[in-house]
This record gives C-alpha cells, structure tokens and sequence, in this order.
C-alpha cells in the first residue's frame, strides 16, 4: 500500500473495516489503552524482565501503573540483544545472572496483566527455541496483550503472525527511518495492536536532541497502517513525550531513562520510577 492510498480506519480495525482476526482479546485491550480519554498520547514504559530481579521487576511495574502508565512493554533478557543500547544491555545482563528466566519473566507478565497490558518484547531464538505455537500458548496463558519480536523480519513473520492471532496476541511489528514507504507500507498492513515506530537509527538509549526527527517519521507511518503508532528509542523526558504527541503519535514508548533510574536506585528501584512515569504521564495529558 503506497503512502496516497493509505486511509485512516478506527484503531483495531483492518482497512476492509472487518477485525484482522477472531481472537482479539489483546488487541481489544491494547486498542483501549491508546483510546483512553483524557490522553494525548498512550504512555508504554519499558521494563527489563528480572532486573535487578524477578521480585523488584514485578515491583518496578507496579509502580509503572502506579504512575499512570497505559501499557507496559516487558523485555526478555537476551545474551545478544542487537537492539538494545548499552543501559538496557547491562539490565539484560544483571537480570539473566540473576536467574531470570523466559518462565519468569511470565511470571511478571501474569502479575501486572490484570492492571495493563503487557507487551512482551523477545528475541526470535527465544520463540523458536521454545516452539512458537508452545510459546504463544504461554504468552496467552499469562495475560500478555501482544508481542513484538525486533529481529523477525516481514518475510519470516506468517508463522509467528498466525500463532499470535490464533492465541488473541497483538503481533506488533516495527518500522524505522530507513524503512522504504513500500515495505512500510507492508508491515503496517499486518500490523496487530500498534505500529512500533523507532524515532532515529541506531540502538535505544536516550538522547538529547530528537524532536526535530519525530515529525516525518510519524507522519509516514501513520500514512501506511491502520492501527495506533507508537514512537519509541530515545525518548526520555517529559518535553519529549509531548514532543511526539505533537508529532501525531498516538503513543510514546520510554525506556533507557526509565532501566538507568531503577540501576541508580538500587534501594528503591519502585520509588525511583514512579516519580519518572508520572511526570512523563502528566505530560500526556490531554
């Protein structure tokens, strides 16, 4: 679908007008995160699964939800997580030392789902080596909302896209500057729950000058899907988070801020966090 004859369709919905699916339970939820009323934009913090471990990462979220989030995005610790900055790679890190496991992390999952959705975030080998039919059984029975698997690409993605429609899970793909307007228009066609939009190339972490970026890469993904866009990597301040929802996301991703303050404060990782997502949460507002 070229950019001209992208039309904009109610969040959820497929540009037919008919659902993508059956089974929508996470997709249902998450759509009802981004149409909160009162929000300019739908608030995701990241959390590393097990960091600093499985107890205070259950508590950091806790405290996501606390502090106004409207969704979480849980990270599986990874040995090569190619994505992810030097702050979230050092959680990963500390995390899988301290035992973190992919049914631990699910664990976490199944705590925080009955107050948001969780989105997990997971590297292909951890699907396949488990068996994606088995995993996506898993990720359902633990009240995950939607997965998004940053080193799958479009072509390896129907396997994976029909677990998770068949299990009610948001398959949530991902799109970048360099993404050319014909493969973005591609993987927005088959996005589930949102369109995970990265604002700048490179790995996470946070930066200083980035809102001058958010314009043009929100508006071309928001011209080649039909379901919420999600702007994430680097964002890190208030001034940021309304900087994109002023760019026209629909809703803002932040992570590396949030990972550093919780490795900062090791006493009270919780406390540390909650003041962070409120701010972040009251500059959303509406």
């Amino acid at each position: 679908m070229s950019a001209p004859e992208a039309r904009r369709v109610p969040f959820g919905t497929h540009p037919s007008g008919t659902h993508q699916h059956s089974a929508a339970g996470g997709e249902q939820r998450i759509a009802a995160a981004f149409g909160k009323p009162g929000r300019r934009a739908a608030l995701m913090p990241y959390l590393m699964g097990g960091f600093p471990d499985l107890d205070r990462s259950r508590g950091i979220g806790e405290a996501y939800a606390d502090g106004g989030a409207d969704l979480v995005e849980l990270g599986v610790p990874y040995s090569d997580p190619l994505a992810d900055g030097p702050v979230i790679q050092a959680a990963g890190t500390r995390a899988l030392r301290s035992g973190a496991t992919l049914d631990g992390v699910l664990g976490v999952c199944e705590a925080l789902a009955p107050r948001l959705p969780v989105v997990l975030m997971v590297y292909a080998n951890v699907v396949y080596a488990r068996g994606v039919q088995a995993f996506t059984a898993a990720l359902r029975d633990a009240g995950a909302s939607g997965l998004i698997v940053p080193d799958l690409p479009l072509e390896e993605a129907p396997l994976v896209l029909e677990a998770c429609d068949a299990s009610g899970l948001a398959l949530v793909p991902l799109v970048a500057p360099t993404s050319p307007d014909e493969r973005m228009g591609r993987i927005g066609a088959r996005a589930r729950g949102f369109l995970y939009t990265v604002s700048v190339t490179g790995t996470t972490g946070e930066r200083v000058a980035l809102e001058d970026a958010f314009g043009p890469i929100v508006t071309r993904a928001k011209a080649h899907t039909h379901v919420p866009v999600a702007l994430g990597f680097g964002i890190a301040t208030p001034e940021q988070a309304r900087a994109a929802a002023d760019a026209g996301a629909d809703g803002v991703i932040v992570g590396s801020r949030l990972v550093r303050a919780a490795a900062e404060h090791a006493d009270d990782p919780a406390g540390a966090v909650r003041d962070i997502v409120a701010g972040l949460a009251a500059g959303l507002h509406a």
